[in-house]
């Protein structure tokens, strides 16, 4: 019996207690005699090595005051198991209780040659936030490998499936596009029970065999490890099955998390079906959850004592233990040994790297997604006869500029996709992508189910698979039903991994208000404050045609040169005009142009020096029309439509702020959390010390027909604010 330390918690004693008492009638079907000494040795040393390292956290907490993330994966730890029964080039999307999972496919890799990463060290260096840290740089704790095809998230709440799905779809999309991993990959994703009920998880197995009912390969394997808690309230009995089993369209397998030999079946069976059909699966693996939820809660303020310690029983580290035994790999003794020399090696290795660097400043925090200045690319170059599908005059709307851009997107590059709900063969809802699918395929043009968190999940999944996505939001209030997937996913994913995963894409919105009786806030939202404040991310937002070509261009090739994520955000209601002034005057056309467009940077209509009008998108169309009408009254203004709102041309504002030392903002977003607020505060803190005024639209949802004329900016709102402002 191996001589113990004073200072064991008591999991680690009831660990030790019961691996000195091991017995070996494990009643399970043997693995084959090639697999069995080898597999039994991996799932041993990385559930405990997994294991001392949630140990190592809380000791670092209690005696240290050091390491900043102490949820663990203690009690979960067989999911090193699935680790092994998949292929080290198997893309992987893991929860927070994913220890056990890392090591074994660390140890896998390490076997096969592929990889040569030490994951102590990777998770220690997580913990203590050092900017040594191989993945997020101590951004983070998480749990990612580039090498290891490990794709780093924090989710809490699956917010990372639609990912996945999207991932495991994307094979199917662009098929001459470069993939990053083999066409029979299986997309592996893990959460818990708790997580299970949420919308996202839902819509995401949803997707997943709604797909595969249409006929598409949807090789995804949804992980649920079930412990029986979702944080502190319990799951009913037998829950997870009950909303699982008998899913359309959807392989489901059950383990038992205590036995390794089960879960290397379950698990087994499992990807050959998935890989050999297409369909996709979810593995119920039955877990314990030991130390509680995280460092500072109190499991015994919800749970008993004797629920705890019949959990105990279940632990998967004593089953792998007993394999490990069974399999002539070592004994009991050496067992209880190698533990507490785990846990020896790896406390001398924090101490070890107390020195190693930590992030000093707000630049080294920010650099992943400190915008890149963008590559410059050439004009997109038609490469065939499929160019030009509608508009065939030399000045063209909004909607028809788009239309060409993306035509031209598509046949320039084998890696661009479109879809979102109509897209394909009708065109959209606006007809902006009309016969695009038609002259380009199927798989490069094509519809997607209703539902926004599917469509951003592909984007998400595809730009990591060699895919250019250029996904489209029907209306930007249905973007809100899946905001997250850009802020927690999208957003994240180059700060989290220092930039080896980015997820490019242009996301492209059908925005603001002005539909003439087009009743609804649905379809008439002016709110982009939740864009706005998600770090790293360009948002454009043109308002003229001649503007709308250039700046898709620009975040194409920012996407895909610079792996940006970019919103482009459309205004609905200039789709289709021509004319700006008066009928037939075509000043809301223009010849097709897609020279990229200054990422960042203003465009001035006008030369006056009475005051400045600082505007974009619609109120680009109500501040020309309002500056004719100034001109009559002799008051000579100036436009500038400042095209993108991250990042905001701040200071070519400032410099036509300067001209006239007046600034009036026209603002179509609501006067509180609108865009102008942003504006006028930079103004200040830059400095400024003329005039400034603000015409802004009423914090009022966009009502029915006329009545939305009240809470809109209008023609007159403008003229009268300017007027009062040079002429008080």
């Amino acid at each position: 019996m191996a001589q113990r330390p004073t200072d064991l918690d008591p999991l680690e004693e009831a660990l030790l207690d019961a691996v000195d008492a091991l017995e070996f009638n494990m009643g399970q079907p043997a693995l084959s005699a090639e697999l069995d000494a080898e597999l039994a040795a991996e799932w041993l040393e990385a559930q405990v090595t997994s294991r001392v390292l949630d140990h190592t956290a809380r000791w670092l907490r209690r005696e240290h005051g050091l390491g900043y993330y102490t949820i663990g994966s203690a009690g979960h730890e067989s999911n090193a198991v699935v680790a092994s029964a998949l292929r080290v080039t198997d893309p992987a999307l893991l929860h927070y209780r994913s220890g056990g999972f890392y090591l074994g496919r660390s140890l896998r890799a390490a076997a096969l040659g592929v990889a040569d990463n030490d994951p102590v060290l990777d998770v220690l260096r997580g913990m203590l936030a050092k900017s040594t840290d191989q993945i997020a740089g101590g951004r983070h704790k998480v749990f990612g490998n580039h090498d290891l095809s490990i794709i780093p998230q924090t989710s809490t709440i699956s917010s990372h499936l639609p990912r996945a799905v999207g991932l495991a779809l994307s094979f199917a999309f662009a098929p001459d596009a470069t993939p990053a991993w083999p066409a029979d990959s299986i997309v592996v994703c893990s959460f818990g029970d708790g997580s299970l009920n949420h919308s996202t998880a839902q819509g995401a197995i949803n997707w997943a065999s709604h797909s595969f009912r249409n006929s598409l390969r949807t090789p995804v394997m949804f992980v649920c490890e079930d412990n029986g808690l979702g944080l502190s309230v319990p799951t009913p009995n037998d829950w997870v099955r009950a909303s699982v089993d008998g899913r359309a369209d959807l392989s489901v397998r059950a383990a038992d998390g205590a036995d390794p030999v089960d879960v290397w079946h379950a698990t087994s069976e499992l990807a050959d079906d998935i890989r050999t059909t297409g369909r996709p699966g979810l593995l119920h693996l039955s877990t314990v959850r030991f130390l509680g939820h995280a460092g500072t809660d109190v499991e015994t303020a919800y749970r008993s004592a004797a629920d705890i310690a019949k959990d105990r029983e279940r632990d998967p580290v004593l089953g792998a233990a007993r394999a490990a035994v069974a399999a002539g790999v070592c004994g009991a003794d050496d067992v209880a040994t190698w533990i507490l020399d785990q846990r020896a090696s790896i406390r001398d290795a924090v101490f070890a790297m107390l020195d190693e660097p930590e992030l000093l400043t707000a630049e080294e925090v920010m650099a992943p997604i400190a915008a890149p200045l963008p590559t410059k690319s050439p004009v997109l170059e038609a490469v065939g006869h499929k160019t030009v599908l509608y508009g065939l005059q030399n000045e063209l709307t909004f909607a028809q500029t788009v239309n060409r851009t993306l035509s031209l997107a598509v046949e320039s590059s084998d890696d661009v996709i479109i879809f979102g709900e109509d897209v394909g063969r009708k065109g959209g809802a606006y007809g902006v992508t009309r016969g695009l699918q038609k002259a380009f395929g199927a798989d490069r043009v094509f519809d997607t189910l209703l539902d926004e968190q599917s469509i951003m999940g592909l984007a998400l999944g595809a730009a990591l698979n060699g895919r250019l996505p250029i996904p489209e939001i029907q209306y930007l209030a249905y973007f809100h039903n899946a905001e997250d997937q850009l802020r927690g996913e999208a957003a994240t994913q180059a700060f989290f991994s220092q930039r080896q995963y980015v997820n490019p894409m242009v996301i492209r919105i059908a925005a603001y208000g002005y539909q003439k009786g087009f009743g609804g806030h649905f379809h008439n939202d002016n709110s982009i404050s939740v864009l706005r404040d998600i770090p790293g991310i360009v948002i454009a937002s043109p308002g003229h045609p001649s503007d709308a070509a250039g700046m898709l261009a620009a975040c194409i090739d920012h996407a895909r040169h610079d792996g940006a994520v970019c919103v482009y955000l459309e205004p609905i209601a200039r789709y289709h005009d021509a004319d700006l002034h008066e009928p037939g005057d075509g000043r809301w056309t223009a010849p097709f142009d897609a020279t990229p467009v200054e990422i960042g940077s203003g465009r001035v209509h006008g030369d006056g020096t009475d005051l400045t009008i600082v505007t974009w998108a619609n109120g680009l169309h109500l501040s020309l029309r309002a500056h004719q009408a100034l001109a009559s009254e002799g008051i000579a203004a100036r436009v500038l439509d400042l095209r993108w709102l991250a990042p905001l041309p701040v200071d070519q504002m400032l410099e036509e702020a300067g001209v006239t030392g007046r600034v009036l903002v026209v603002d179509e977003t609501r006067r509180t959390g609108g865009v102008g607020e942003g504006l006028v505060a930079e103004l200040v803190d830059r400095g400024f010390d003329g005039s400034i005024g603000r015409v802004a639209a009423r914090d009022s949802f966009v009502p029915l027909g006329a009545a939305a004329n009240y809470v809109l900016v209008s023609v007159d709102d403008i003229v009268d604010a300017a007027r009062n402002m040079v002429r008080p």
